[in-house]
């Protein structure tokens, strides 16, 4: 069978000319709209520490809630096909971005720290392992180039 391929269109517009566009680097505003067929616009701008709006979305946000989303889609998936009854579950993601002295930065790397709640009598072991299992099939993990950590946390409802 050959490989599948899966492509992805999301519309920017930029609404940040406050009237005389990038004519000064202090003159503009950062705001802009993601947006795709059928959905809600993200209104997104650039990290506060680069004259962003702190009320909007920033890239490097939105990249961790990309990978944080991404594993809790697979996990969730792996536990239901392995009989695991997942109950809640919420992660408090970070991930930490190097600026370099030229303006420059990379991301060094993402913690994810899921909190998962299992239905009364599941395998809190196989549990946890299935989060090795997801980190290896998320797509978008698997495409960046620093590492994506998890510290989970799996707890079983008691009968």
């Amino acid at each position: 069978m050959a490989n599948k391929q899966h492509r992805y269109g999301v519309r920017l517009d930029w609404t940040g000319n406050l009237g005389t566009g990038t004519s000064s680097y202090r003159g503009y505003s950062r705001d802009h709209g993601l947006s795709a067929p059928g959905k809600a616009t993200i209104l997104g701008s650039s990290d506060p520490a680069f004259r962003g709006d702190p009320a909007r979305w920033n890239p490097e946000e939105t990249l961790v809630g990309a990978l944080s989303a991404c594993h809790q889609l697979w996990y969730l998936a792996l536990c239901s096909t392995n009989g695991i009854a997942v109950t809640a579950y919420e992660d408090d993601a970070e991930g930490v971005m190097e600026e370099e002295t030229s303006g420059a930065g990379q991301f060094t790397g993402v913690v994810l720290r899921p909190r998962v709640t299992l239905a009364a009598g599941s395998d809190r072991d196989k549990a946890l392992a299935l989060h090795h299992d997801a980190s290896a099939k998320c797509f978008i993990a698997r495409s960046v180039n620093f590492p994506v950590t998890h510290e989970p946390v799996v707890t079983v409802a008691q009968d």
